[in-house]
């Protein structure tokens, strides 16, 4: 993929001044030390089977601290409790740890170890952060949080500020050239950075296989007491900035559902069309609780729930109901970061392959009461990713040279009555409610 990256650019690898990586951030890859082979699959972020131990956590009390270290939840969908899952259950990992050969981390310290021909095993902040294992607070892996979760320290990345110099790639791996790796950050931090959120209160939302809202909080970690996530933003010259995030983890994954599960569609491209051929979803809701829910509920024991359906119902419904459910679910997320940040939310901004549909973004205005505004790149992911790269080697001489360089382009504001918009929302609650806690822990 890098090869045709540089084929479209149009540049040759000598001419790369810096690389970013940006990575999905939970899931997390096991590899030996000292040759790099992957020594099991990925353990990737929808995976539950760390549903049960998250539930005894919990169940011991123990999930205040891990709130007030880490910032998120006792969940199965964060890093630590996968870790210790093939610690337990994978020989290769285990006899690779017996040896001292045990390497892992998420997916961009892997590809750093790569790149550098295995001279560098680490991380940055953001993507630390999200291990249920790093102290947000001093920055660095907690010592009691490992014991609890039997880590080993010795396996982790070295963690790093998010723009900075990590090494340089190793000719035999990249090309035959040398090029500082200069910027890394997970995905959704990578996504804010690129829509230039530089200042609290500035919040985006991609709408991808999940969606993931964050509001830059500045130097404050604030800490929800309603479901939603406090993690590292960035670190960059030398500052720390936080965010509120609310991670949802099924909108975009739900249209393709109705191309491979119902088999409605034949592309993702006809489900915008297709809902706009009816007014309004017709009653019916969608509770996309595919793998549980995440923010504001994180209840593994949800499950999808498909309502309000009558003989009128139409592909076309369904089709809106999914579409309805992205912007449902982020009102839900919105609506604690308006209350605990205590900032004036002013606008969104969005990206992600979903945010083509000007359905979508119409809805999520409506629904979400505030003005939509939708970047003229849609993959601001990659784009927060050189940023953070280039601020780092000098190609940019500050976030505020950044911040000129960002475009919408289309706007849209609410348009919907608010009791209208309020109504749809309380039968959007109501039909959570009979989504969750359908599997029993016994």
């Amino acid at each position: 993929m890098a090869k045709e990256a540089l084929q479209k650019a149009g540049t040759e690898p000598a001419g790369l001044t810096a690389i970013g990586i940006t990575n999905q951030r939970e899931t997390v890859v096991f590899w030996e030390r000292s040759t790099g082979k992957p020594l099991a699959n990925a353990i990737v972020w929808q995976c539950r089977r760390t549903a049960p131990r998250c539930y005894e956590l919990n169940k011991a009390g123990l999930l205040a601290i891990f709130q007030e270290k880490t910032g998120l939840v006792l969940d199965p969908y964060f890093s630590g409790t996968k870790i210790r899952w093939a610690l337990e259950n994978n020989p290769a990992v285990q006899e690779a740890a017996r040896r001292g050969e045990l390497a892992c981390g998420t997916i961009d310290s892997y590809l750093l170890y790569r790149l550098t021909g295995g001279r560098v095993h680490a991380t940055d902040y953001s993507n630390a952060s999200r291990t249920l294992l790093f102290n947000i607070h001093t920055l660095e892996w907690d010592p009691q949080l490992l014991e609890i979760l039997e880590v080993p320290k010795a396996i982790l990345p070295q963690v790093m500020p998010s723009s900075t110099i990590f090494g340089e790639t190793d000719p035999a791996a990249f090309f035959g050239v040398r090029v500082p790796v200069s910027g890394i950050a997970g995905d959704q931090q990578a996504a804010l950075f690129g829509q230039a959120c530089f200042e609290p209160g500035m919040v985006k939302n991609t709408y991808g296989t999940g969606c993931f809202l964050l509001m830059n909080t500045g130097a404050k970690a604030i800490r929800s007491e309603s479901g939603l996530l406090t993690t590292v933003a960035w670190g960059v010259d030398g500052v720390v900035d936080y965010a509120l995030e609310g991670s949802i983890f099924i909108t975009g994954a739900a249209i393709q559902w109705l191309r491979d599960g119902l088999k409605i569609i034949n592309h993702v491209s006809e489900t915008g069309p297709l809902a706009s051929e009816v007014d309004n979803n017709g009653g019916v809701y969608l509770v996309p609780a595919f793998v549980g829910l995440g923010a504001p509920y994180w209840d593994p024991y949800a499950r999808g729930l498909l309502i309000g359906i009558t003989r009128g119902t139409t592909r076309a419904h369904l089709a809106r109901a999914v579409v309805e459910a992205m912007a449902y679910q982020t009102r839900d997320v919105l609506e604690i970061m308006r209350r605990e940040a205590g900032i004036p939310l002013g606008e969104l901004r969005v990206d992600g392959g979903a945010s083509v549909m000007d359905l979508l973004l119409q809805f999520q205005a409506d629904i979400a009461g505030t003005v939509v505004r939708r970047s003229a790149t849609l993959d601001t992911t990659a784009l927060g990713a050189a940023y953070l790269a280039g601020l780092a080697v000098g190609v940019w001489p500050d976030r505020a040279a950044l911040a000129e360089q960002w475009r919408e382009e289309a706007v849209f504001r609410p348009q919907m009555d608010t009791t209208e918009s309020d109504a749809l929302y309380r039968n959007w609650l109501r039909a959570v409610e009979r989504a969750r806690g359908w599997i029993e822990e016994s």
